[in-house]
């Protein structure tokens, strides 16, 4: 098979290669995946470069990328070989294993290859695994969001996008905050108030976006950056499911405000949700795609031999939809 690897941290020019490799065999309970798309996402960047701390990749040779779709090639042991020719995504593909889905196979658990309908395209599902699961449990945590207002910071984010499109779904009022080029985005998403993030007054902006109340969840992009801003803004006994804090690693919380609310601090990590989470979430972003109610665009899409370039569009960031690599070019 051919792989996208590296074997030492640093910049995609410097350390991504095309290998060719001996395609694996699928283990007792695992299938093989023929991978028709693989999703590049923030986190593949992160551990490419390399995490604080670190000084080299954890497994001799990593193939990046957890998320992809696919079409299930050969099945081990213990699987029902009724799986071989069904069309699947994957979630964590590369977490905690060397071999990802940047290359033109995977093998991987079963339960790691998920159905897909036959209506939603390769290039829709390569997004699944990360940004649409992170999205769905934010905005739902097991709880039914109808008739709630929602706080969505970055709603013109990967992840935010997604989060905007499943609240109102569900049946939530969103108030989403954007850069101000991007406020039409959270409007196609379905935002009922677009406000500018940047706002000197977004405080007060907020709040008269939900008639003077506090908001019941706020869905939080920028952790560090606002959480003395969401925590004004949140109704006692709300909840602040926080994704993502990149520039601000470091937080200082407002503990009173948010002790004398009871505020729950949702910190998400989607690649550690539990089988049930996990399963919830898979199930809600299924409904809603049967529904028609949720969109993943794809802002670019490169061939397998040109991931160094896709590496380099996510941390270009300002995007307004999905990099993908097309495994079979």
């Amino acid at each position: 098979m051919r792989a996208i690897t590296y074997s030492t941290l640093g910049e995609a020019r410097d350390v991504l290669k095309l290998t060719e490799m001996t395609t694996p065999a699928p283990a007792r309970g695992e299938v093989l995946v023929r991978l028709a798309m693989s999703g590049v996402n923030p986190s593949d960047v992160k551990s490419r470069r390399g995490r604080p701390g670190m000084t080299k990749p954890p497994f001799d040779q990593v193939i990046p990328h957890s998320d992809g779709a696919g079409v299930i090639e050969a099945v081990g042991e213990g699987v029902d070989a009724a799986r071989i020719g069904k069309r699947v995504w994957i979630w964590n593909g590369q977490w905690q294993r060397p071999f990802g889905t940047a290359a033109t196979h995977i093998a991987l658990p079963s339960a790691q290859a998920v159905d897909l309908a036959d209506d939603v395209s390769f290039e829709a599902a390569a997004s699944f695994g990360i940004p649409a699961l992170t999205a769905c449990h934010a905005v739902f945590n097991g709880e039914d969001v109808k008739g709630q207002t929602m706080l969505i910071q970055g709603g013109a984010g990967t992840v935010g996008y997604l989060a905007v499109q499943l609240a109102k779904w569900a049946g939530a009022r969103v108030i989403a905050t954007t850069g101000k080029d991007s406020a039409s985005r959270a409007k196609k998403a379905g935002a009922d108030v677009v406000l500018d993030y940047a706002a000197d007054d977004l405080l007060e902006q907020v709040l008269a976006a939900n008639d003077g109340k506090p908001v019941d969840t706020v869905i939080e992009v920028e952790f560090g950056v606002n959480i003395e801003l969401d925590a004004e803004v949140i109704k006692p006994n709300g909840r602040i499911a926080a994704y993502g804090s990149a520039k601000e690693m470091n937080p200082a919380l407002p503990f009173l405000p948010l002790l004398f609310k009871a505020v729950t601090i949702d910190i998400i990590l989607v690649y550690l949700l539990t089988e049930t989470q996990r399963r919830v979430a898979i199930d809600r972003v299924h409904q809603a795609l049967a529904e028609g109610a949720l969109e993943c665009p794809v802002e670019q899409i490169f061939p397998l031999s040109e991931t160094v370039r896709a590496h380099e569009a996510v941390e270009a960031g300002a995007r307004t939809g999905a990099i993908l690599v097309d495994c079979s070019a």
